[in-house]
């Protein structure tokens, strides 16, 4: 009788704590689905990175007591992406409210208000927010030049080159690589030009009218004449045939025989592939209209 009750004990016990931690399993998951909502924006007042942070740490703390330990971890590196992005939040708001009041003071260090720009246009980056990155890099860019700190107002150029291509902005992308490159020329920096050149024809491809892509090669042959002898300018040259050709497989053996010589760098290589995948796309629309 007595092991009958003691058994009976244990087995309620047993469901209490069954049913403990499906709750508090059942309470990270609304934790966690609120914090997203949070990060997405879609709450009245938009994003709140603090708040998110808070919310990451009640789910990860309810699914320790449900054992999820994984989940439990999951959460703690989405409360700290979250905390770091609050800590950018804050700290793009103290440098955007400096800046206002650098201009409404009158402050004569133009050089001061492109340091706090850039210094916002890398916060901005470090989020992904490559439009707003843009904003700023490119009045930082302004600023520097005006102070003819042309090394600065370069790099920031680049920047917004960079994420221009990345946003399909491919026109503006090229006018500042060509631009960057009569530069380099101006200042003798051969591998500059022959850098900012190859980015302008990477460019160029992704727009897709080979045309232009044959002009721009010309061009470019013109503006710097050694350019046409190097691997760079055969790999746009044989890409842009690749392009005509309507050929995913002389695109891709062209684009990988340079890349075991000389690696192509992350941005390259992404704007390529997604070139690629647009020859693919066009493949199977073809097949299917057959």
């Amino acid at each position: 009788m007595l092991g009958t009750v003691s058994s009976s004990l244990v087995s309620g016990q047993e469901r209490r704590e069954s049913w403990r931690m499906f709750d508090q399993q059942a309470k990270g998951v609304e934790f966690e689905k609120k914090a997203d909502k949070k990060l997405s924006g879609c709450g009245f007042l938009g994003y709140d990175y603090g708040y998110a942070a808070h919310l990451y740490e009640k789910a990860a703390n309810c699914y320790k007591v449900a054992q999820s330990w994984d989940q439990a971890g999951a959460m703690l590196c989405s409360k700290r992406k979250a905390a770091e992005a609050y800590a950018n939040a804050e700290h793009i708001a103290c440098l955007e409210q400096a800046l206002n009041l650098f201009m409404e003071i009158g402050t004569s260090s133009v050089y001061l208000y492109a340091i706090h720009c850039k210094e916002i246009g890398e916060l901005y980056e470090q989020e992904q927010n490559l439009e707003q990155a843009i904003t700023y890099y490119d009045k930082a860019a302004d600023y520097f030049e005006y102070e003819e700190a042309t090394i600065s107002a370069n790099q920031c150029k680049q920047k917004i080159a960079q994420f221009s291509a990345q946003l399909g902005e491919y026109q503006n992308a090229i006018n500042i690589y060509e631009e960057l490159a009569r530069q380099s020329l101006k200042d003798k920096l051969t591998c500059g030009v022959r850098e900012h050149l190859f980015n302008a024809g990477i460019c160029h491809l992704c727009k897709g009218n080979v045309l232009k892509i044959t002009n721009a090669l010309e061009r470019y042959q013109e503006l710097y004449p050694a350019f046409s002898r190097t691997r760079k300018y055969r790999l746009l040259a044989d890409l842009a045939v690749a392009l005509d050709e309507e050929d995913v497989v002389k695109f891709t053996d062209a684009a990988k025989k340079f890349d075991s010589i000389t690696k192509l760098d992350v941005w390259k290589k992404t704007l390529l592939l997604s070139l690629k995948l647009m020859f693919k796309a066009k493949e199977g629309e073809e097949h299917n209209l057959n």
